[in-house]
């Protein structure tokens, strides 16, 4: 048997029990959703089970059949040349970018379609800058409910707006930036008769935690290590701590991972915030960088990011849309390991990161990959590769004209 409860991020109060709540009835914050089983899974009973993330179901919520194209247990690829590029060492690449749709959104949007049908819910609504839009569109169409993105127009990358496209969302343009659009849907969403799956939901958290269980899982339980990952609206780097902490509370690890986020220099709010050392973030108003997954310069989940962090012993780190574009052609030249440019933002943070000596070399950290790279394929994105005559090529390699 499970229970449920959902406890405020900010004040700690635990409001009544609904699938509908996302802030607190006493201060109006994040609330986070804590499942208490009575028994959990262990690395013997996972022998044999679905190869999805539901294989993790004691600390899921389950209460109907899942809304699922097998999400999850995307591979987590050792990397040597580059570990060696730079300088660390030891290096993994968890792929979300293996996921259905491509990125790792599908984790939390699973549990969020499944848990908005349980809550009767025909119609669902998001604000995105590509990858949640694209998500749900293809989450709901497989729930058999509607689906209305509301995305920043023209600031969203062509692969994710095809994708909502070609699933079927209604797709609002917004005037502004992705806080824009989402203030509109907070706003308006309970008159549409929608329900609102962004990273505000608490349920749709639980599905992104398990990219923890499945760390865990892959390095058989050795968690002395340091998890990487690009920060937007900083649910991910909560999430993923969540899933952690849960295996620690549960008796399945004696050790957590140090969790570190990386932002664009341009969508920096909370790595600034770091920098000055400051209680709280200065708001990015017009949040400017190629990584179009985590350009935005109001992350709703800072409190949790902040938390985790610091609770972990980490930090949230910016590099520059140089860096990252870099990073990208270093991943794939080295491993053969693609991602879009946010997805490729902790590579960027590991090199500047070890050659500042901000990060140890002497250690093991894994990078969080968050989509694919079709996701986003700008050709400015491979401007150092530009095709050339066979003849001049020849030329080149034999040395005659």
């Amino acid at each position: 048997m499970k229970r449920y409860e959902l406890r405020c991020i900010a004040c700690g109060h635990v409001s009544p029990f609904s699938l509908r709540r996302i802030f607190c009835e006493r201060c109006g914050d994040l609330l986070e959703v804590r499942v208490e089983a009575s028994e959990v899974f262990n690395r013997e009973k996972l022998l044999g089970r679905v190869n999805s993330m539901w294989r993790y179901v004691e600390l899921l919520p389950d209460f109907r059949r899942p809304v699922t194209m097998g999400e999850g247990m995307t591979r987590l690829v050792r990397c040597e040349r580059l570990a060696d590029a730079l300088g660390v060492r030891e290096l993994y690449v968890k792929l979300e970018g293996m996921n259905p749709t491509g990125s790792f959104k599908d984790r939390g949007i699973s549990v969020g379609v499944t848990v908005a049908l349980e809550a009767g819910a025909r119609r669902v609504i998001c604000a995105s800058t590509g990858n949640t839009s694209a998500s749900l569109a293809a989450y709901a169409a497989r729930a058999g409910i509607e689906c209305v993105v509301l995305i920043p127009k023209g600031r969203i990358a062509s692969g994710k707006l095809f994708q909502a496209r070609l699933f079927g969302a209604t797709i609002c343009e917004v005037s502004g930036s992705f806080d824009d659009a989402l203030r509109i849907v907070l706003g308006r969403a309970e008159e549409m008769g929608a329900y609102v799956l962004n990273s505000v939901n608490p349920w749709r958290l639980e599905g992104q935690k398990t990219t923890a269980f499945e760390i865990w899982e892959q390095l058989d339980g050795s968690l002395g290590i340091n998890v990487v990952v690009p920060v937007g609206n900083a649910g991910n780097i909560s999430a993923i701590w969540k899933g952690f902490e849960e295996l620690r509370d549960y008796g399945l690890t004696d050790e957590v991972p140090r969790m570190i986020g990386v932002q664009s220099s341009g969508a920096a709010p909370l790595a600034r915030m770091f920098a000055k050392g400051a209680d709280s973030p200065e708001w990015v108003e017009s949040p400017q960088t190629v990584a179009s997954a985590i350009r935005i310069g109001r992350p709703i989940n800072w409190k949790r990011a902040v938390r985790t962090v610091r609770s972990s012993g980490g930090s949230i780190y910016s590099v520059d849309d140089h860096e990252i574009l870099e990073a990208m052609r270093l991943m794939a030249t080295t491993e053969g390991i693609a991602a879009e440019p946010a997805g490729a933002a902790p590579i960027a943070l590991l090199k500047s990161g070890v050659e500042s000596g901000h990060l140890p070399r002497d250690e093991t950290y894994v990078c969080i990959a968050t989509g694919h790279h079709l996701k986003d394929p700008d050709p400015a994105h491979v401007s150092w590769n530009v095709p050339v005559p066979f003849e001049q090529y020849l030329e080149r390699v034999t040395g005659r004209s």
